[in-house]
């Protein structure tokens, strides 16, 4: 029977050495004197009355808290409403005026300058990794750059052309330029192979920043943070891969054909092997010569910018010094014509008008753009909140999604290929004094310049130096194959996740391989709380904490009591594995317990049938007066007979606990399947006579288990408390119930 109102007020929460006294002695026996003097100090006394939900909920007035609806304030219209707007989507009005001149000026001229420097030979080699000419690698450093300076909020970060996406890009116009070329859908003016990979990639450029921008719009930022970074590294480090092998033809100067989808990165790589010995050897040797002197050349460079770069104003351009050496040399020696070398030739000069996209090369690209559209602003938001925590300002990844969406979007009409930022240059841009997007600007004007007055003398430089530059750029990326070693020691989970992700990007290509990775990941993350960390929980001395017994040896289980805990929400996926662990972990068979019970019960009920039937045979034969004491001493029979559906007598063992306490502080939802799981789980326990309790739930799945109508006149919010130790303390004071009869214990 359940305690009157009038009770549950007496009853306090106490601990094994009275009402809330917390003495930790044993722990202080093994500390020095100091820090057993320290944790005396902490040494706490209280005493409250014992609470279930009803009463915390009166005591401290629950009520639910007031929703709201933030898409009303979407739909206001006001001119205060209108400027919030326009400064949120224009951050430029907002930071510009209070731009500190005389303090950041300096800095940030110099380091758009040091970025400028480097843009221009990364925007030259890395158009030829997506497959374009080199002159388009110089737009896509100007034009998004500039619109960003426009839009963006990350002070640090470089905007422009970056290898992963590059070679994103390069797989895309691989696979559809070769197609287009006898397709109608593209211009009949397009009919060359360059033009034909322009305007797949200019298109392709404009569905990401569609993609981008219409995704910062309603606020969707938070899809990247399905990209975990174990998965982004995997995948940076196989795009790096991609990259490498697609360098190869430059680096031994031969002709491949294209190839694309999956496996595409092993058929390069056997197309080389094969067509190295059919090469002719004075030109290989020429190329693989004019890559490793300039390989060596940048290396020596960046060794001697580390070791110089705390006396160094702003690094050796050493990418730029190689550009100038190696079309000297190529310009004076003729490379193109005595050892037919392959070089970047004609760069002409000047912008070029926009140009609209082809629209109906949409629905070839639209899988395309959507996985470049969210690496780019992975890696680039990702780098901005490094940035952010570093100089503690704060980066809106909603605004830096529609920011790289309109970088994308306006250079594709000007004829750019997709971008996201560079790690090289942007730690460049914050280590040579970049404090804000005017160094940005500086640099995209810089490139303006070259566009407009300097490309066409680089006509002669070789190809292979590009190769040897974007390889060189690729030390950092091809590095994180050490995340191997370090991830088997701290998680094997997520070594896991780089791993699948490594090797799915190599072998599907990286569209593909990323769909494939983030399924994975995903999948990873159900099988993780399928299959969460049970435990029976123990007190630990002198306190009210409970911890997992198998992991505290002095943790001990309260005679009487079980109490139980997942590590993990239960919902549908795991609801079954939760109701069995508990099963298991209790130490009683509970589904075999019950199913004899009912046999034992049912054979007791045919007993009782053929008992009546007798007695009706024999009630015709006796008179009235002996019906009436048969009737007075069947009726006291009937009054013993409603125990015997007891366990004990029954002649079933019993188990040795009276109370099964579920803590559940581990739940963050519940869905209809775990309200039926947790409703069997006290339907089969008071089958067996335990009493089960709940506790340490979270007002949200309160709330949801009214929703739900879980509460009712048999399970009510008396039997959940505000803590394990509540609930522990009630156990105690309440041990095994007898049912009245067997109906009231089975019906829910």
């Amino acid at each position: 029977m359940w305690p009157t109102d009038a009770s549950w007020g007496l009853e306090y929460c106490t601990l094994i050495l009275g009402p809330g006294k917390i003495r930790p002695r044993d722990t202080q026996a093994l500390l020095p004197t100091t820090q057993a003097m320290e944790l005396r100090k902490r040494d706490y006394h209280m005493e409250r009355p014992l609470l279930n939900q009803e009463q915390l909920e009166e005591l401290g007035h629950w009520g639910s808290a007031p929703r709201t609806h933030q898409w009303r304030t979407w739909l206001q219209c006001s001119r205060a409403r209108a400027h919030a707007l326009l400064l949120q989507h224009l951050p430029i009005l907002v930071w510009l005026p209070r731009y500190p001149v005389r303090d950041w000026l300096l800095g940030d001229l110099l380091s758009g300058l040091s970025v400028a420097i480097m843009q221009l030979p990364q925007g030259l080699a890395y158009a030829l990794l997506a497959g374009l000419p080199p002159v388009f690698g110089l737009y896509s450093s100007f034009y998004p750059v500039f619109i960003y300076f426009l839009f963006g909020t990350s002070r640090h970060i470089s905007v422009g052309t970056f290898a992963v996406m590059s070679v994103m890009v390069g797989s895309v116009t691989e696979s559809l330029a070769p197609q287009a070329l006898n397709d109608s859908t593209i211009n009949e003016t397009a009919r060359d192979g360059d033009a034909a990979r322009v305007q797949v990639a200019s298109t392709l450029s404009v569905l990401v920043g569609l993609f981008q921008v219409g995704l910062g719009l309603v606020h969707f930022g938070f899809v990247v943070t399905y990209l975990s970074e174990p998965l982004v590294r995997g995948y940076t480090t196989a795009a790096a891969v991609q990259v490498f092998v697609s360098q190869l033809k430059y680096v031994f100067g031969l002709h491949l054909s294209s190839h694309s989808g999956p496996l595409s990165l092993i058929y390069t790589v056997l197309e080389v092997c094969w067509k190295l010995p059919q090469s002719k050897v004075g030109t290989m040797v020429s190329t693989m010569v004019t890559a490793a002197v300039a390989g060596v050349v940048l290396v020596l460079v960046k060794l001697l910018n580390d070791k110089l770069q705390q006396q160094l104003p702003m690094p050796i351009p050493g990418e730029l010094l190689t550009l100038i050496g190696a079309t000297s040399i190529s310009y004076g020696v003729g490379l193109k014509h005595r050892f037919e070398v392959d070089v970047v030739g004609n760069i002409p000069t000047g912008l070029v008008p926009p140009v609209a996209p082809n629209s109906q090369l949409f629905s070839k690209l639209m899988g395309s753009a959507f996985a470049i559209a969210l690496v780019g602003f992975a890696i680039a938001i990702s780098l901005g909140k490094i940035f952010a925590l570093r100089h503690g300002y704060r980066v809106d990844s909603n605004q830096e999604l529609v920011a790289l969406g309109l970088s994308n979007l306006i250079g594709g009409i000007f004829q750019c290929f997709p971008v996201s930022c560079s790690m090289s240059r942007s730690l460049v841009q914050e280590s040579t004094g970049g404090n804000s997007q005017v160094a940005g600007a500086v640099s995209s004007l810089f490139i303006l310049l070259i566009i407009v007055k300097l490309g066409e003398l680089f006509r002669c430089l070789p190809k292979a130096v590009l190769a040897a530059i974007v390889i060189v750029n690729l030390k950092g990326m091809l590095g994180q194959l050490s995340d191997v070693c370090s991830l088997w020691k701290a998680n094997r989970a997520d070594l896991l996740i780089w791993l699948v992700t490594f090797m799915a990007t190599i072998l599907l290509n990286l569209d593909l391989g990323l769909v494939a990775a983030v399924i994975f990941s995903l999948l990873l993350v159900v099988v993780r709380t399928q299959r969460p960390h049970y435990s029976i929980l123990g007190q630990v001395p002198d306190t009210d904490i409970y911890r997992d017994v198998a992991e505290y040896s002095e943790a001990k289980e309260v005679p009487g009591v079980k109490v139980f805990r997942s590590s993990a929400t239960v919902y549908f996926a795991n609801a079954e594995f939760y109701s069995d662990a508990l099963k298991q972990r209790c130490g009683v068979d509970v589904d075999l317990l019950i199913s004899q019970k009912k046999k034992l019960l049912k054979k007791q009920e045919q007993l009782k049938l053929k008992q009546l039937q007798r007695d009706k045979k024999l009630q015709k034969q006796v008179s009235p007066e002996d019906r009436m004491e048969d009737a007075t001493a069947s009726g006291q029979e009937d009054s013993k007979a409603l125990d015997v559906s007891t366990l004990k007598a029954l002649g079933l063992p019993q188990p040795d606990f009276h109370s099964l306490i579920l803590d559940l502080s581990a739940l963050s939802f519940v869905d209809t399947v775990c309200l039926k799981s947790l409703k069997n789980i006290f339907r089969d326990f008071r089958e067996i006579e335990v009493e089960v309790y709940m506790a340490a739930c979270h007002s949200p799945v309160i709330s949801q288990l009214e929703a739900g109508h879980f509460f009712d006149a048999s399970v009510t919010k008396k039997h959940l408390f505000a803590s394990v130790h509540d609930a522990v303390t009630f156990a105690l004071q309440h041990p095994r119930p007898v049912p009245d009869s067997p109906v009231s214990v089975t019906r829910l």
